[in-house]
């Protein structure tokens, strides 16, 4: 039976984006079936709005959920090791062509295989907002798995270039907080990668004073925060 959940939201929107947040799925990887909406009337003028919906993840992609999540825990010592290897042959020849300062370490922890990229011309792989580096993550990510039944996943980061726009984004949504805060009107953020979207949805979750979704797809997806 394909997984789903009852969410409940002041409007079906914000019943939807619950339940697409529980799930960490997008709109079109669900069935959406609104089961019960309150309205409110003369007599029950007081009364909260409540919309209850149902989401229901396609079989598809809980076929594809279970699976990758399967393969990702179930990673052997074997393929890791098989895949810091190749990664370390990959750039050893690769860092070759841009610098002869370019330093790197590879390191493994709880099944994840770690690469840092360290050296003076290093900053040339970040590229703008760090488009760069999310491509060479993709490259090192594709030749780790290369062959291989399991999910070896690949983080990269160069010259601790993700820590720093960590900071940024997080200061960023602070700022976009107290300004949704205190004029009421949204603001939609420019196109992110999952990555820097779930750093401002993170540091937003516990807000008492605004709220966040996504909207948009693929390269253009972005994140909207507005007042609850």
């Amino acid at each position: 039976m394909p997984k789903s959940i009852i969410s409940e939201g002041k409007t079906s929107t914000e019943a939807i984006e619950k339940g697409l947040k529980e799930l960490k799925v997008s709109r079109n990887q669900v069935d959406i079936k609104i089961l019960e909406e309150k309205k409110k009337s003369f007599f029950n003028i007081l009364e909260p709005h409540v919309v209850k919906v149902e989401l229901t993840l396609k079989e598809k992609e809980e076929k594809q959920t279970t699976v990758k999540k399967a393969k990702t825990e179930n990673v052997s010592k074997e393929d890791l090791e098989k895949a810091k290897k190749e990664i370390n042959t990959f750039l050893s020849e690769f860092l070759k062509q841009i610098a002869d300062t370019i330093t790197y370490e590879i390191s493994e922890e709880e099944n994840v295989v770690h690469v840092l990229i360290t050296g003076e011309e290093s900053t040339r792989l970040i590229g703008y907002r760090g488009e760069s580096l999310n491509s060479l993550q993709t490259i090192l990510t594709t030749i780790a798995n290369k062959g291989r039944e399991s999910n070896v996943k690949v983080i990269l980061d160069i010259g601790e270039y993700k820590d720093a726009r960590k900071k940024t984004l997080e200061d960023l949504a602070s700022k976009i907080e107290r300004t949704v805060t205190k004029t009421g009107k949204a603001i939609t953020l420019e196109p992110m990668t999952a990555y820097e979207r779930k750093i401002i949805h993170t540091k937003l979750q516990d807000s008492k004073t605004v709220k966040t979704h996504s909207i948009g797809e693929n390269e253009n997806r972005r994140v909207v925060i507005s007042r609850k």
